[in-house]
């Protein structure tokens, strides 16, 4: 990428303040910007770093008044960490990868659309369908019957199992496992675990994002359901017969049992962990480590804690733990004077 400040300007918008013809190869921080890099300050925070970074141009907001010398080019925009979000995502379209390379494997039953792009190694099983503008990166494998939408990007080692579904506009980090069998087994009279069989699949809605190693399950019957605008950071794990709801959002490692149901715009900590067949209202939000075994009925609720409460009841009752020592030391010595009040009276 190579464009001058005024060019970068015109895509987002904005305004000139300096050198429009300095030219443009790179991001950097604010604190770590060099020649020929774009920045950007949008946490006033960060402001200091402004009078001092070498960068050749900085994103700011159309309200920032500097209050020392700049060197860099300015480029004021209304909302200054919207507009880097659409610099990055001009950057990556124009780095996105085209064709089918060498020792890719596609049936000859799938259907692929215009502007595909197919990695070494990947394969595409039996009629499995991908829409226009997908790309299928190295060591990917779409299963037979899978359906995959327009400009969904699979990164290097997804695996998605047969008859799973995926919607447009979706990203699918590396080694993410869409499909996989629930954990479904029934123990038999020898105390052995027989295998439940999963037939069904996971479906996935437009513009959700799933971090590397993410593991969806497929459901015993019917589907796993993931809807639109989901975002689930690294290490999740989503069991069979799960549903998402919309625009919730999750931080690594939680995980959710099987059966759960969880509402539209929550958002999770990381490490969270919710029982089978719990239910969960909407835009509820849950603190690192929160543990839940059974139903969250009240929407916008704030919990803490295994077995979550109330998050400010949780503070509270935490300042008293970390008293409990003292306060034993304190009974202890009571019951002592309690003790020599007694033989005295005696």
């Amino acid at each position: 990428m190579e464009y001058s400040a005024k060019e970068i300007a015109d895509l987002l918008g904005g305004k000139v303040e300096g050198d429009g013809s300095v030219m443009i190869s790179k991001f950097a921080r604010i604190e770590y910007g060099e020649p020929g890099a774009i920045s950007f300050l949008a946490n006033p925070k960060y402001e200091q770093y402004i009078y001092t970074s070498k960068a050749s141009a900085v994103i700011v907001n159309n309200s920032f008044e500097p209050h020392g010398e700049i060197s860099a080019t300015l480029i004021r925009v209304p909302d200054a960490y919207k507009s880097v979000a659409d610099l990055l995502h001009i950057y990556a379209v124009k780095q996105t990868p085209k064709g089918r390379e060498m020792r890719s494997k596609i049936h000859r039953t799938a259907k692929i659309g215009k502007g595909c792009y197919i990695g070494g190694f990947a394969y595409i099983d039996k009629n499995a369908v991908l829409g226009d503008n997908v790309q299928v990166h190295p060591l990917c494998y779409v299963g037979k019957n899978v359906k995959v939408g327009d400009n969904t990007i699979l990164y290097p080692g997804v695996k998605i199992y047969y008859d799973c579904e995926i919607g447009k506009n979706c990203i699918i980090h590396s080694n993410a496992v869409i499909g996989a069998d629930g954990f479904g087994f029934a123990p038999n009279p020898d105390g052995e675990f027989e295998k439940i069989e999963q037939i069904g699949n996971v479906v996935i809605e437009d513009n959700v994002e799933l971090g590397a190693l993410v593991t969806i399950d497929r459901a015993i019957a019917g589907s796993t359901i993931i809807r639109r605008g989901v975002k689930l950071d690294d290490h999740n794990h989503v069991a069979h017969n799960v549903e998402i709801g919309k625009n919730t959002v999750m931080a690594a490692q939680c995980g959710i049992a099987g059966s759960a149901k969880i509402g539209e715009n929550c958002m999770f900590g990381g490490q969270v962990g919710i029982g089978p067949h719990s239910n969960i209202a909407n835009r509820t939000k849950m603190q690192a480590k929160t543990g839940i075994a059974g139903t969250v009925k009240e929407e916008n609720a704030v919990l803490m804690g295994a077995p979550a409460m109330d998050a400010h009841k949780y503070q509270r009752l935490y300042v008293r733990f970390k008293q409990l020592d003292d306060m034993a030391k304190k009974i202890e010595m009571l019951e002592k004077q309690i003790e020599e009040l007694k033989k005295k009276g005696e």
